[in-house]
């Protein structure tokens, strides 16, 4: 089964949800979040990011800086910004981008089932990056960045979803990226009961994004519990705050690769060497791949087209037949010498969202020699890769576009 619960959200007053409502905390650094506050007291990274409260350099992980995120949430419930629903509910979120809309649900999820792989994974998480977020969540005694996760497309629920959004929205404006984002609070008892039924006959839920958010939700849980002599499992930390979608509405963008230094080769070299494991074919102009196991490789400002030969990579496993794995094991690792992805510094990553152009960018300015464009992880192959227990290989799906944080939050008193 699938659990999902209503609950009691604080969210803004409608009237200010445009204001307050921001990007997820972890797509931005400290000094571009502290410019996009510069005008804005009632931004949301004021919560999710305190530091932008405070000079550069300061230690993002002090006790001052999760305080102050408390302070600020303080303040926008004291002023009136926000206001608490007086009774539990569910919330349905859509977001439109690029004439494509994508609908979820918002809820509380089961930590339990999160611990018990109910809750599917596909990505490894940092402890460090784990233990600021559940730090967060403990001083400031609320979940405030939702976890994005899918469910496989249901009938049920989906006729559910399009009941719900036949009347306005509750919420309605588009933000500063062109995402329209709606609302709709769902307090009706008997839509609340069709979807907790509906939702518990699913099998599993999927976390697309948000795999430290969750972590951190099970470690808040378990911390609690053990200070807790009366714990019941009912309590508020039991559960994290989770917006859900089909898994036909949603896409993914490549997440493309640059790097420093061609290992010791001259460009001639290099692609002498490439022919190993791939067809090499110039190309006239940037390539943004169309299909799986092609790459678009840029240098020396000349683009060219490689395609993965058979036998290269095994198409039974599903984690190691993602393109990003297949450019790792055949190229990365054993021609530019890059060993470990997640460390090594001489890679960068690039969303795709900035496309092919970004590319060209970094490699111009010197600041790298090689660029790789990729093709996008389909939402299938995330699924799979979740079904069998495995992870994908780091930065290999971006979701675009991301929900916004202070929609609604989950507050862990009652």
């Amino acid at each position: 089964m699938s659990i999902v619960r209503p609950f009691r959200g604080l969210r803004p007053r409608p009237e200010y949800a445009a204001t307050v409502a921001s990007p997820p905390y972890d797509v931005l650094s400290s000094d571009e979040a502290r410019a996009m506050v510069k005008n804005n007291p009632n931004s949301f990274l004021r919560i999710n990011k305190p530091e932008v409260d405070f000079e550069s350099g300061v230690s993002l992980y002090s006790d001052e800086i999760y305080q102050r995120g408390k302070q600020n949430l303080q303040r926008l419930t004291d002023e009136g910004i926000m206001c608490r629903d007086e009774k539990q509910c569910f919330y349905l979120y859509r977001l439109t981008w690029m004439n494509q809309s994508q609908t979820g649900l918002v809820a509380l999820t089961s930590c339990e089932e999160y611990n018990q792989g109910k809750i599917k994974k596909h990505e490894h998480t940092r402890p460090d990056k784990v233990n600021d977020r559940a730090n967060h969540i403990q001083e400031v005694a609320a979940q405030v960045g939702p976890v994005f996760s899918i469910f496989r497309d249901n009938p049920y629920i989906q006729a559910l979803f399009a009941g719900i959004v036949e009347s306005p929205p509750d919420y309605d404006f588009t933000s500063e990226d062109d995402v329209r984002h709606e609302m709709w609070v769902v307090d009706n008892a008997d839509i609340i009961d069709n979807l907790v039924t509906t939702f518990g006959k699913l099998d599993a839920l999927y976390i697309a994004d948000g795999h430290h958010r969750s972590a951190a939700a099970s470690e808040v849980a378990r911390r609690m519990k053990e200070q807790n002599p009366n714990h019941t499992g009912d309590e508020q930390y039991n559960f994290f705050l989770n917006v859900i979608f089909p898994d036909s509405e949603l896409r993914i963008l490549p997440y493309n690769r640059v790097v420093k230094g061609l290992n010791g080769m001259t460009t001639d070299e290099l692609l002498t060497k490439l022919k190993d494991a791939f067809e090499v074919t110039p190309q006239p102009k940037a390539v943004d791949p169309e299909k799986p196991y092609h790459f678009g490789v840029l240098c020396q400002d000349k683009w060219y087209c490689l395609t993965a030969k058979e036998g290269t990579f095994d198409t039974s496993n599903p984690a190691d037949s993602i393109d990003s794995a297949v450019l790792t094991a055949n190229l990365l690792s054993p021609v530019l010498g890059i060993e470990d992805i997640r460390t090594d510094k001489n890679i960068d990553f690039v969303g795709g969202i900035r496309g092919v152009q970004e590319l060209e960018r970094l490699v111009k300015s010197g600041d790298f020699d090689i660029a790789f464009s990729l093709y996008p992880v389909t939402v299938s192959q995330l699924l799979a890769v979740a079904d069998a227990g495995e992870v994908m290989p780091p930065k290999s799906t971006w979701f675009e576009p991301k929900l916004r944080s202070g929609m609604v939050i989950n507050l862990l008193d009652k």
